[in-house]
């Protein structure tokens, strides 16, 4: 049944890919067997170069990139590494293989899950009434995130690139609007989709931290998209050595950790630049700042969101002159007015947004909400989120569709 609705919404998503899904799931499950079988490194080498390929021929290529390809490779290719390091056995049944590949509530945007992460979930499932509570909680305050903060935060930046009166200032909103945007779109999929899993009785992993609390970029990638953070620690940061070999080869195997990190996002230079500015900041603070980020709070928290803005910046830019040109003015000006009457409008406007998001990616909030107990605080959870269900509906009616941004990676 799981399996039949998961395909059905991927082909009501991505039609024309159902079969090459389908394929991908009879030779993770063939090659898989044979690997444990043959405990052959060519064997195991061949098998992930060739989800690779495939995952490169659609992502650099000039065809139609399949919805969620990024995620259910690395999935099928954690599968198979995992087989060959003998962490867990080869799935004797294909329907079980095929469910986690496929499976609906992450396929399309993450996180990554592991097969040894829901191994027990597939083969014994137990649902609680505790966990579908906490499953549908989870998935309102997601879709809340998404529509109620992210598409309100989205707008503003689609409005300050179609500006043509920009200023220092309105830049700057552009930056703070856009990491809040990418931080409530992808963390509340993330959110929607363990909420699913739970309801269904499976248990993904958390894939967000308040990472924007961080002290230093080193804990920030602790806490912002893990799944994809532990992937490559495991996969190919300490397969290459990690930092038991040496100062050298520790900072080659950062580089090109980073440098694959920037490429999985797309075929464009601006996510390779994106993955060296963070692999420099990295190095800088091994080797430089450890000690000088650990004396002041207040530092460090700025020092944090100035790099964080100035990287999503450099992510969501179209090209390379653009990052040049809006690099530039924010840190520079780049002749441009201190703000325009525009900015104003639209920083009055959109205030209530940006204020929100600043106390949500906070732990304010849950903080606040752990001082309640008992049936006074289920009783407040159900208006709670009764209300939250009002308004994305209302929202959802009246507004235009927004996918989410992972969707394109």
């Amino acid at each position: 049944m799981l399996l039949f609705f998961s395909l059905l919404f991927y082909a009501w998503g991505e039609p024309k890919y159902v079969w090459l899904m389908l394929i991908s799931i009879g030779i993770a499950f063939f090659m898989g067997r044979w690997i444990e079988q043959k405990r052959k490194k060519w064997l195991t080498q061949a098998a992930v170069g060739f989800f690779l390929l495939l995952l490169c021929y659609f992502k650099y290529s000039k065809v139609a990139l399949p919805l969620g390809i990024s995620f259910y490779t690395f999935q099928i290719i954690s599968y198979l590494l995992d087989i060959h390091y003998e962490r867990n056995k080869a799935q004797k049944n294909p329907l079980q293989l095929a469910v986690y590949i496929s499976m609906f509530p992450q396929l399309v945007a993450g996180p990554i899950v592991r097969y040894t992460d829901i191994i027990c979930d597939l083969e014994e499932p137990k649902r609680q009434m505790e966990d579908i509570w906490c499953g549908i909680r989870r998935f309102i305050l997601g879709l809340a995130k998404k529509v109620l903060l992210a598409n309100q935060l989205g707008e503003l930046c689609e409005i300050f690139k179609a500006s043509a009166e920009k200023s220092f200032v309105f830049y700057w909103v552009y930056g703070i609007a856009l990491i809040l945007h990418y931080y409530y779109d992808f963390s509340g999929y993330s959110d929607m989709a363990i909420g699913l899993g739970k309801i269904l009785g499976f248990h993904f992993p958390e894939n967000f931290n308040y990472p924007y609390m961080s002290k230093s970029i080193t804990e920030f990638w602790r806490r912002w998209h893990m799944s994809l953070g532990r992937w490559f620690k495991d996969y190919v940061y300490i397969p290459l050595g990690g930092s038991r070999e040496g100062k050298w080869k520790m900072i080659r195997n950062i580089l090109l950790v980073w440098c694959l990190t920037g490429a999985w996002h797309g075929a464009s230079w601006n996510f390779v630049l994106w993955g060296l500015f963070f692999a420099v900041v990295l190095l800088q603070e091994k080797f430089l700042l450890q000690e000088k980020l650990q004396k002041s709070k207040v530092f460090c928290h700025i020092y944090v969101l100035f790099l964080v803005i100035i990287s999503f910046v450099i992510f969501d830019a179209k090209s390379l002159p653009e990052i040049g040109t809006t690099l530039n003015a924010m840190l520079t000006g780049g002749g441009l007015p201190f703000i325009t009457e525009e900015c104003i409008y639209y920083l009055k406007s959109y205030s209530i947004w940006i204020l929100l998001g600043m106390i949500g990616a906070a732990k304010l909030p849950v903080n606040m909400v752990k001082n309640f107990s008992g049936k006074g605080k289920t009783c407040l959870e159900v208006i709670y989120l009764f209300g939250l269900m009002v308004l994305i509906t209302a929202h959802l009616v009246d507004g235009s569709f927004n996918p989410f941004l992972y969707f394109r990676f």
